[in-house]
Order: C-alpha cells, then structure tokens, then sequence
C-alpha cells in the first residue's frame, strides 16, 4: 500500500469516526431532541474527571456554602439540585460552582 493510499484510508477512517460520534452524541436524527451540550452533559464522566470534579465541588462547598452549613449526609440529586438553585440566588453561587457543589454532594 502506498503512502498515498494508506492517507486516504486514514482520512476516510477518521471522517467514518467523527460521522459516527457526531451520530451518538449530537446528532439530529429521528427521535433526537436537544442539543450537543445536553447530549455531552449526559455522558458518562471518565474516571480522573469525576474525582477532580469531586475534589473541586468539595472545595467550592467548604468556599460557599461551608461558611454556615456543615456537609450534610447524602440527599437524593434531585432534592440537592433544589437546595442548591435557591441557595445559589442567595450566596450568589456561580453556575459551574453550582454544578460542582451538586457533584460533590451526590457522589
């Protein structure tokens, strides 16, 4: 095979790969709703990201919100989300901090 040819296999394999991704992940096809980010949002988190998004949401916990609560014991996400949407208005809690914090609290 020459180096020509082995180019355009590589190049045909990778546009196959990013079709195919793009398909699972943010694609609009039949029976797809919402967008790429919610698609992202939703996918499994690797291992080393969630437990730096664990330490992080812990330390923006202790920041925010350690200031006059102590962590309490594991609530179920959806009451969690909750508390934090009304708290974040209050201690002026910052989007990612939020999202970090509701990692934090429900791992």
């Amino acid at each position: 095979m020459s180096q020509r040819q082995s180019a355009k296999t590589l190049f045909a394999l990778l546009l196959w790969t990013l079709t195919f991704a793009t398909c699972l992940f943010g694609g609009t096809g039949p029976g797809r709703t919402g967008s790429a980010k919610e698609a992202a949002a939703s996918a499994v988190v690797p291992v080393i990201d969630a437990v730096n998004m664990r330490i992080q949401g812990e330390q923006r916990f202790h920041a925010n919100c350690g200031r006059c609560h102590a962590a309490p014991e594991k609530f179920p996400p959806r009451m969690m989300k909750t508390v934090l949407r009304h708290m974040r208005v209050r201690a002026t809690i910052t989007d990612e901090d939020m999202h970090l914090v509701l990692f934090y609290m429900t791992q």
